[in-house]
C-alpha cells in the first residue's frame, strides 16, 4: 500500500525557510504490519537541539488513505525578548538612580538630626533647615512612588522614619511635648 507524504511547514524562522523533508519512494512505503514511516531525513542542516528545545515539532497525522507529516516551528521571540531585555536594563538603571537619590537624601536628614540632637545648646530655629531637607526628601520619595520605583507602603515607611526621628530630636530638646495618652 503506497502512501503519499504531505509536508507543510508554517511560520519557520528565516534559517529554516528552505527546510524540506527528503524521502525516497521506497522509504515512503508503509509496511502492512507497521504504520510508521521507515526513513525520514532533513535536507538542510538542522540540529537535534532544535527539536529538543521545542522550536520544531514533527507529528504524523493519519487520514483515511494517506499519512501526513506536519512540521511546525514556534513563532520567533528572539526580537521581542531582546527588546524586553533592553527595556528592563534601562528601567533598572533609572530605578537605581532614583533609589540612590532617596538613600542619599535620607542619610543627609538623619545626619543633620543626629548632629542637632548631640548639640547641647541647640535652638528651635535650627530645625528649619532640617525641615527643608525633610521636605525635599519627601518630594523625591513621592516622585519615586509616582513613577513606580518604590511601593507606596515603602515610601510611607521611609517618610514616617524621618518624621519620627525629627520628633524624637524635638522631644529630646524640649521643643515638643507629646500629649499624654489619658488626654486623648
Amino acid at each position: 500500500m503506497a502512501a503519499t507524504a504531505i509536508i507543510s511547514c508554517f511560520a519557520l524562522p528565516s534559517k529554516f525557510r528552505n527546510l524540506s523533508l527528503n524521502a525516497s519512494s521506497s522509504s515512503m512505503l508503509l509496511s502492512p504490519s507497521s504504520s510508521t514511516l521507515r526513513s525520514l531525513s532533513f535536507s538542510s542542516n538542522v540540529s537535534v537541539s532544535a527539536f529538543s528545545n521545542g522550536c520544531l515539532s514533527i507529528s504524523k497525522a493519519q487520514r483515511p488513505f494517506r499519512y501526513s507529516v506536519v512540521c511546525e516551528a514556534a513563532p520567533k521571540k528572539a526580537d521581542s525578548a531582546a527588546k524586553r531585555a533592553r527595556q528592563a536594563e534601562k528601567r533598572r538603571v533609572y530605578n537605581k538612580a532614583r533609589k540612590s537619590e532617596i538613600k542619599t537624601r535620607m542619610k543627609k536628614v538623619m545626619e543633620a538630626l543626629d548632629d542637632l540632637k548631640k548639640k547641647p545648646e541647640a535652638q528651635s530655629e535650627e530645625v528649619l533647615p532640617i525641615e527643608k531637607l525633610i521636605a525635599e526628601a519627601f518630594s523625591v520619595i513621592d516622585k519615586a512612588v509616582k513613577v513606580g520605583t518604590l511601593h507606596r507602603n515603602t515610601a510611607a515607611r521611609r517618610k514616617s522614619r524621618l518624621a519620627r526621628r525629627k520628633k524624637a530630636v524635638e522631644i529630646h530638646h524640649g521643643w515638643y511635648t507629646p500629649a499624654s495618652p489619658a488626654a486623648a
